[in-house]
């Protein structure tokens, strides 16, 4: 079997299904901990009560990895190379 005509792992349906499963999983047990903790709100005094809603710590950290991904992105377009750049 030649390297090219092997599939990624990811690519069979009942693994991508299988991965799929364990990430719910994981994000559902990120999550139980907000049921035991009580949060305090630490921009109290300017009124901002965001930071102690129920999950925060998860969709903020969420959405900052989705940032980080997208910034990222626009940097690499911008400082990208052409393919033969260590051969001249």
């Amino acid at each position: 079997m030649s390297p090219q005509s092997r599939k990624h792992g990811l690519s069979h349906a009942e693994n991508l299904l299988r991965f799929r499963k364990i990430w719910i999983g994981v994000l559902l047990l990120v999550l139980l901990p907000e049921f035991f903790v009580h949060h305090h709100a630490y921009f109290e005094a300017q009124g901002i009560h965001i930071d102690a809603s129920w999950g925060f710590h998860a969709w903020f950290g969420f959405l900052a990895c989705v940032l980080l991904v997208l910034i990222a992105r626009v940097l690499g377009f911008f400082l990208k190379r052409k393919d033969d750049y260590y051969d001249e």
